[in-house]
């Protein structure tokens, strides 16, 4: 197929130290000034980037390029040119070859592909990008004549991009669950431009002569707005002007409301705008409310409040949520509201007065350049290599011991107990260290990998580090840097996915209520309770606290699955660490440090047994070598009732099976974490790791988590004659000073990692004490 390149003359952008960016729009670069003209202009201060539209047809029998320039901006137009008798498949192979065309323009560096729409994608998804980012502005489905392929090609866009922006929170709410780098910027504003309404002395012609109080709405007229709220309002207030600035697009011009003080200026252009607005009263947004405004985030609400007008507005549901609180924000959904509304807002002195103040302080928050910078921030990010970390030579040389003959320490375990006891005794405590493990890797239960499809996975379920210790904290910052992560979990329960713990939103969600309060929430669950004068068991605690009901759906069929028991057989612990909340709160975990290791919990661990003084044995059994040091001390972190061969019995454990599943898609589940309280469903929870550890891959894995009473020991049953047992074996283990008993199976208790690096610290400061109090008696 024929194509041919025209370029009209420019000047090339000086700046090229950074990959270029092609830009995708469905909106011409000299239309209205919007969000892609405010970030594409930034983004060209230290980048060449093109700005790539759709097509116009052309008599010409080749397809061609006009590449143009325009006054004071680096940025380039880039409008392709099609034959106006062409097929759909001709077009787009045409488009596909006219983008390739641009490339050899471009350069041999890997360009950005920014898309605003997905319907451009078709005929750029072969590009070779240095990453593909989607800046989802609105739901341009619901928009009237929204092509038929627009939603297939967004999940193809959407599976592709390496990061995805939203113009406004509702939209990320709606589109989250699609992808694992997803980021909403609602609207933002060149403050600096539009406060100058605040002092313009001279109105424009074409209002100047305007009778009464003006009301003005600025931006596209089309099938998002109310126009027979607009008729309303001019024929209730006749005495007021209602100015329209803007083109009108997919409206004939038959449907225009049109009355005396109706007037349509038409289209300004950008640097004409505070002038018409140091006119007005008060700004306008009649929106209707339908599905193309669900998740509109416009960005005339703070160019309105930032050229010091009141605004009035139906209650868009960004704009509720961001300007609810703030004064000389007006919502009216109908039009009475609207004209009552509008008589209040009259009542503010517009461009002055004491109501700007909250209004500045929050558009000093809103500013473009900090929406680029931080949106430059996840672009760079998103085109560096992602591919997962190689174990250096070094550590893989650390897999052997040394060839030491002698060592001060043999610990028996490489799971958070014995590493940290590793790291203290080898760097604080000078001392000669032997570590070994069964297992063929460090980390015990806490290990994570990256899978054969490069997906950061843990092995053995999801761990979640949270803490209260700053002391805790700062120990493990040590050896790894963090990444902020607050859990949530979802119960599926009647096929609907409810918070858990239980909080106001599932007692809302599961029986239809409308508890609005903490106080409505506490006296609901008080209605259900089942006081009891005796809190023995685990059924007692949830029954005592919100009722049978809520014990049967949330607890009695998880806890039976979990632990083979019914919640009545088991200890009341099991069930009192999970507490039942009034409010909102969704967080699993309300601990004051929350946070993931950035690089995962296995680089963590390398990092802490990084010693010279730390050797390690892997894939070995600690009876095979333990005759072999017999003057080192002993730390066993292993079951104890192993250590002492059984002597008294087994001490009982659940264990756990998990089927680790990869899936091409970016996104499956809501939350990290969906627990299953049925018994009819086998599994107990499913596991999406992306959600957890923030990397960002274009496929995702999960796993399903089955307890059983077979396997590695995980969680010890709490029931009165285990303790027993254990009581037993921990007698035998105070008789013993070669050995050191610590962490979850040596104690036959379920602590979480951050209790557990706390029992290993508190273990190593004995021991130091121990040695000083030797040493200061001549024993060594």
């Amino acid at each position: 197929m024929d194509i041919l390149t025209v370029e009209t003359k420019t000047n090339e952008n000086s700046s090229g130290t950074c990959a270029p960016v092609i830009c995708f729009a469905h909106l011409r670069w000299d239309f209205v000034v919007q969000r892609p003209q405010h970030l594409m202009e930034r983004f060209s201060r230290d980048r060449r980037v093109y700005f790539f539209e759709e097509f116009i047809p052309t008599d010409h029998h080749l397809a061609y390029l006009e590449v143009h320039a325009f006054a004071g901006t680096t940025v380039k137009a880039v409008r392709p040119r099609i034959p106006r008798g062409w097929t759909e498949a001709e077009r787009q192979a045409g488009l596909t070859g006219l983008v390739d065309e641009l490339l050899d323009l471009v350069g041999h560096r890997k360009p950005i592909l920014w898309f605003y729409t997905p319907m451009m994608f078709s005929f750029a998804r072969h590009v070779d990008a240095a990453a593909v980012v989607y800046d989802c502005m609105d739901e341009l489905a619901n928009f009237k004549f929204a092509p038929a392929k627009l939603g297939e090609l967004e999940r193809e866009l959407m599976h592709r991009a390496d990061v995805v922006f939203t113009g406004g929170y509702s939209l990320y709410e709606a589109k989250r669950v699609l992808h694992d780098n997803i980021h909403p910027f609602p609207s933002s504003v060149d403050v600096r431009h539009f406060r100058s309404a605040r002092t313009l002395p001279v109105s424009p012609p074409d209002q100047a002569e305007l009778a009464g109080p003006l009301l003005g709405f600025c931006g596209v007229i089309d099938e998002r707005l109310d126009l027979d709220l607009i008729k309303a309002l001019a024929d209730r207030r006749p005495c007021w002007s209602i100015v329209l600035i803007g083109p009108v697009a997919k409206i004939k011009d038959e449907d225009l409301p049109r009355a005396p003080n109706i007037h349509y200026l038409g289209q300004k252009h950008y640097a004409e705008l505070p002038a018409h607005f140091s006119r007005w009263d008060v700004a306008l947004m009649p929106f209707a409310l339908n599905d193309a405004t669900r998740f509109i985030s416009p960005t005339k609400t703070p160019e309105y409040l930032a050229a010091g007008l009141p605004v009035v507005t139906t209650p868009i549901v960004d704009v509720v949520r961001q300007y609810d609180d703030i004064n000389g924000v007006f919502f009216a959904s109908d039009a009475s509201a609207f004209v009552e509304a509008c008589e209040a807002a009259l009542k503010l002195p517009p461009r002055s007065g004491k109501w700007l103040a909250g209004v500045d302080e929050l558009l000093s928050t809103l500013s473009w350049d900090d929406t680029h910078r931080r949106m430059n921030g996840l672009v760079q990010e998103a085109s560096e290599t992602t591919a997962p970390p190689l174990i250096s030579r070094a550590w893989a040389r650390k897999q052997k011991t040394s060839g030491r003959r002698g060592y001060d320490v043999v610990i028996v375990g490489a799971g958070f107990a014995g590493s940290v006891l590793a790291e203290r005794l080898a760097n604080e405590g000078r001392r000669h260290v032997l570590v070994c493990d069964r297992r063929t890797h460090i980390g015990g239960n806490a290990y994570d990998f990256y899978n054969e499809y490069g997906v950061l996975v843990h092995k053995y379920g999801p761990h979640i580090f949270h803490t209260n210790s700053e002391m805790i904290f700062d120990y493990l910052s040590r050896f790894t840097a963090w990444r902020p992560y607050e859990h949530r979990v979802l119960a599926e329960v009647n096929g609907k996915l409810l918070p858990i713990p239980i909080n106001r939103t599932t007692l809302n969600g599961l029986y239809g209520l409308d508890l609005t309060d903490d106080a409505a929430a506490a006296r609901y669950l008080a209605s259900k309770a089942r006081p009891t004068d005796k809190i023995l068991t685990s059924k007692d605690v949830v029954v005592a606290q919100v009722g049978l009901d809520l014990y049967r759906t949330f607890f009695e069929g998880y806890t039976r699955k979990q632990w083979g028991l019914d919640p009545s057989q088991l200890d009341k612990a099991v069930t009192a660490r999970i507490p039942t909340r009034t409010n909102t709160d969704d967080r699993y975990f309300q601990d004051t440090f929350q946070a993931m290791p950035k690089h995962g919990y296995t680089k963590m661990f390398e990092n802490m047994l990084d010693s010279n003084n730390i050797d390690i044995l892997l894939n070995t059994d600690f009876r095979d070598v333990r005759d072999q040091f017999p003057d080192a001390h002993i730390v066993f972190t292993g079951p104890i009732d192993e250590f002492f061969d059984y002597r008294y019995g087994r001490l009982p454990y659940r264990s756990l099976r998990f089927e680790h599943t990869t899936h091409d898609q970016r996104r499956l589940l809501p939350v990290g974490v969906v627990n299953f309280p049925s018994e009819e469903i086998p599994h107990t929870r499913v596991t999406e790791f992306k959600h957890i550890t923030g990397q960002v891959h274009p496929k995702t894995s999960i796993c399903h988590e089955f307890a059983c009473s077979e396997g590695d020991p995980y969680y010890p049953i709490p029931r009165p004659e285990n303790q027993e047992l254990y009581n037993r074996y921990a007698l035998l283990a105070r008789s013993r000073t070669d050995v050191t008993f610590v962490g979850r199976l040596a104690s036959y208790r379920y602590y979480n990692m951050d209790q557990v690096v706390g029992q290993a610290l508190s273990t190593f400061g004995r021991m130091q004490d121990r040695e000083t109090a030797d040493v200061g008696q001549g024993v060594r």
